[in-house]
């Protein structure tokens, strides 16, 4: 037998050479110009778990784009049962100019903290997900076991970053094959590279449509300007009251379901380094933060309800100028949730807020899409955390109470997995706030894959032994 450390550096080059070949694919699910590289993504991940030694998978169509099962039961009768959850699906590339290397061509790349593996997936989530792999061989070898110390289940859909729309039903269809006692999400990550960390806890996300409609038809604004209302001035008025002068959401309710920070979890995120300044130069792009006073922006992103406007138009925006009142004005706004807020609540509270802050003159219409993700959670005293915590610690070296615990601002189909299959969240994942996921020229900490690879090896050990306790 060789430690789980030793036989992840002594077969790492596998996991490079396995992520390189899937971060060729490009399985954009947003696009269904790229249906069949998603159904080529899923082909590539059954052949790869297979290869692996997982004795059952299978790939689950869906009524978008497919998913994949993977199982390895324990032969172990009591041994706990850990569902993985992932994607295979990546975000579209635009804009592609600003890719320093071609987004599905992956390239190695040495970065100030290490070697760095940029790709369009390096982080989100191909690479975060993959480590599970090299960690399960590394589980065996280390333990001298035929089959892993827990039945471990693997569930990776094709839509995440399309907003998962077919998974909930895909839940329900395989419910029967997806029993556990805790799903071990892997989409997340750690707070920098040599912070071993935890996530707890993801928000949730509703989103909104907002139509202001004046006039019948778009009229001469010389002979109508001051006269009849302008819906993109009753637009522009009324987002500018979606926030107080405290950064706090005007809508009234929006913050009436909402779990206050006890002052254990500010305590624990306040141990979290944060260099604001160079968050500020770095991964934010921003000359200033801002936000709900009376919160560290750790907490803003991580633990406090949000209201963001992502769009605006209306009326001319073609070269030179047509003198026009608009007949309409439109944006789309949404809406980061934290416990215990429910995206069904949002959607009659903002319609209610709007219809009181528009002027006469002014029809207003609120689409809000039915779903929504819901936050989630972990639970900091479970024996599913302390073996969670033990496994990262063993990875960096570092003892369990030491690993830092943060919060995910975004948003994923978590809790919906939790809520179907009534089992705990535990977040492993080594991606990094400067992977620029979603962005040009995503990346990976190379070190990170090993530490992800050693932190999934030693989880199944240390779930198992907190069940025969």
């Amino acid at each position: 037998m060789t430690s789980e450390r030793e036989y992840v550096t002594a077969h790492i080059e596998d996991l490079h050479a396995d992520l390189d070949a899937w971060l060729r694919i490009p399985s954009i699910s947003a696009d269904p110009a790229h249906s069949d590289d998603v159904a080529a993504s899923a082909a590539w991940l059954v052949e790869a778990l297979t290869r692996t030694g997982f004795p059952t998978v299978e790939i689950w169509p869906t009524a978008g784009a497919p998913a994949v099962y993977a199982e390895w039961p324990s032969a172990d009768p009591d041994a706990p049962v850990a569902l993985i959850y992932g994607h295979h699906d990546v975000q579209p590339v635009d804009p592609l100019e600003l890719w320093e290397h071609p987004p599905f061509e992956p390239t190695r790349v040495e970065g100030p903290a290490g070697p760095e593996l940029h790709g369009r997936g390096a982080s989100d989530d191909k690479g975060v997900l993959i480590v599970h792999l090299l960690g399960m061989r590394a589980h065996l070898a280390a333990t001298g076991r035929d089959t892993p110390a827990v039945t471990v289940k693997l569930l990776v859909e094709g839509e995440e970053e399309s907003g998962s729309p077919h998974f909930e039903a895909l839940l329900r269809e395989r419910r029967d094959r997806l029993d556990c006692d805790v799903v071990v999400v892997s989409d997340t990550g750690m707070a920098a590279p040599d912070v071993p960390s935890a996530v707890t806890a993801m928000r949730g996300l509703a989103d909104a449509e907002i139509t202001l409609r004046g006039p019948a038809v778009d009229l001469h604004s010389g002979s109508f300007g001051g006269a009849v209302p302008n819906p993109l001035h009753a637009l522009a008025e009324l987002i500018a009251k979606l926030h107080d002068d405290r950064g706090r959401v005007t809508i009234p309710g929006f913050y009436d379901a909402v779990r206050p920070l006890s002052e254990r979890e500010r305590e624990l995120m306040g141990r979290v380094p944060f260099d604001e300044q160079a968050w500020l130069a770095g991964p934010a792009a921003s000359r200033a933060t801002y936000g709900e006073a009376g919160f560290t922006t750790l907490e803003r992103t991580g633990a406090r309800p949000t209201a963001e406007v992502n769009g605006m138009w209306g009326g001319y925006t073609g070269p030179g100028h047509k003198t026009i009142i608009p007949a309409e004005a439109h944006a789309k706004v949404t809406f980061r949730l934290v416990s215990d807020q429910r995206p069904e609540e949002i959607g009659p509270l903002l319609r209610s807020w709007v219809a009181a802050n528009v002027p006469a003159g002014i029809e207003a219409e609120v689409h809000t899409p039915p779903g929504g993700v819901a936050p989630c959670a972990s639970d900091l005293d479970s024996p599913h955390m302390d073996a969670l915590l033990a496994a990262i610690g063993q990875a960096f070296d570092t003892d369990p109470a030491d690993v830092l615990l943060t919060r995910e601002g975004g948003s994923g189909p978590e809790a919906a997995i939790a809520g179907a299959l009534a089992a705990p969240l535990l977040f492993l994942g080594v991606g990094l706030p400067t992977d620029r996921i979603h962005s040009p020229n995503e990346r990976v900490l190379l070190s990170m894959l090993s530490r992800g690879a050693e932190a999934s090896a030693h989880l199944w050990r240390e779930l198992a032994a907190r069940r025969a306790r």
